[in-house]
């Protein structure tokens, strides 16, 4: 008897303790303000950069930025500022609000011509990602950021969007990245004399943004929007809260690029090329599945974008299935002569085959499944990896299909 009740005692310990578990972990988890400034000075092509922390229950103890010297200059601040190199090292004084500030050059030119990053006496066009630099971070133990990015905007100048949400009072955007403890603005940004078109799609924002005076296509690409959100979810699941879609005529750089939350489509790319793909829809896929490709297989992120920047059109009806074929067709004859897919920068006809290769795989799997396993199946699985490889996707397909896939067997890979 007093066996059982000795048991039925532990039980009881151990049962509340595990109703503590939370409650302790939570008890553990710390936070400190982040407040970013922004000052946009046209006359000089620079921005005034303002970092400042202010301890709460838990504080920055030191912050090293990657500042290159030719982009970042007049660094100074609250406690001990080094710098050694491209790398800036700030111990800021401990128990007590401090700020870091630098200049940062905005201008961008890509080696191919055309700017990724631009301001004029009228709007500036950039990355977020630039503004405050990767940093890492030594803190308090469990300490957690809180952070909000505001900007001062030159006379004239009435407008600014971020790919974040804005504050309740709209007087600053909430910087949040839940993969990390230090939220740093990431993402493009856009402001001055820009016209914004936004729409609310059930749980997504999308907001176009460009200059005004450059022939942005805002509505259009709203318009897209209205069909392929549902497409989107279906294929990819939850959407973030908020897409910042940049747009801009020359000098600016002739493609589209992706970021964390946002994309930058050059105002000239038409929504759906005369081969029947989409740039806007390439970028969009790169934007909400966040992959990238392991050293050598940087085809597979570039085709999974390109493939369903056809399939997802056919499902929402804005290519007919014919028309799809079509621009299948395209991929075929404009990849014929490549021979490997294995590269760190996959370019115009390795990416064509790639969605060459995808396709085929996509056939394998339904026919080896009987209909109930499609590509999309693998692409949902690899999701979670961030960093894919063709390893990745044979083990995938194995697992659909029920033995090694003929498809990724292929001499491509080789």
């Amino acid at each position: 008897m007093k066996m059982i009740l000795s048991c039925i005692s532990r039980l009881r310990v151990l049962a509340l303790a595990l109703l503590l578990l939370p409650s302790i972990a939570l008890a553990e988890r710390t936070e400190y303000k982040v407040d970013y400034l922004v000052r946009f000075l046209p006359a000089k092509g620079q921005a005034d950069v303002s970092i400042r922390l202010t301890p709460g229950t838990g504080e920055v103890r030191r912050l090293r930025l990657r500042m290159p010297e030719d982009r970042y200059s007049n660094i100074r601040g609250d406690g001990e500022v080094t710098r050694k190199g491209d790398l800036v090292t700030w111990l800021p004084p401990r128990g007590e609000p401090a700020r870091l500030r630098f200049l940062h050059h905005i201008d961008h030119k890509r080696r191919d011509g055309g700017y990724d990053a631009r301001i004029t006496d009228d709007w500036v066009l950039m990355r977020g990602d630039d503004l405050v630099p990767p940093a890492t971070v030594l803190a308090t133990k469990g300490a957690d950021s809180r952070a909000r990015l505001r900007f001062q905007l030159p006379k004239g100048w009435t407008n600014v969007d971020t790919p974040f949400k804005r504050s309740r009072d709209g007087k600053s955007f909430v910087v949040v990245n839940p993969e990390r403890n230090f939220d740093r603005p990431t993402g493009w940004i856009i402001a001055g004399d820009v016209g914004t078109r936004r729409e609310q799609f059930d749980n997504i924002e999308i907001s176009v943004a460009g200059p005004k005076g450059d022939e942005v296509r805002r509505n259009d690409m709203l318009a897209f929007f209205n069909v392929l959100v549902p497409e989107f979810e279906a294929l990819y699941g939850k959407l973030p809260l908020k897409v910042l879609i940049v747009s801009a005529g020359d000098p600016m750089w002739r493609g589209g690029l992706s970021g964390p939350r946002s994309l930058y489509l050059h105002a000239d790319r038409p929504v759906i090329s005369e081969n029947g793909t989409s740039t806007l829809v390439h970028e969009l896929t790169h934007v909400f599945t966040r992959l990238r490709g392991a050293d050598g297989d940087d085809w597979i992120t570039e085709a999974v974008a390109e493939y369903y920047s056809i399939e997802l059109m056919r499902r929402a009806g804005l290519l007919s299935p014919a028309r799809a074929d079509k621009a299948q067709e395209w991929m075929a004859r404009h990849s014929r002569q490549v021979t490997s897919l294995t590269s760190n920068r996959s370019y115009g006809p390795r990416t064509a085959r790639g969605v060459q290769l995808l396709r085929e795989l996509d056939a394998e799997i339904r026919k080896a499944s009987k209909g109930k396993r499609s590509l999309d199946d693998l692409v949902r699985a690899v999701l979670p990896l961030r960093e894919v490889s063709r390893e990745d996707l044979r083990e995938e397909a194995a697992r659909l299909i029920g033995r090694p896939s003929k498809v990724l067997g292929s001499e491509l890979l080789d």
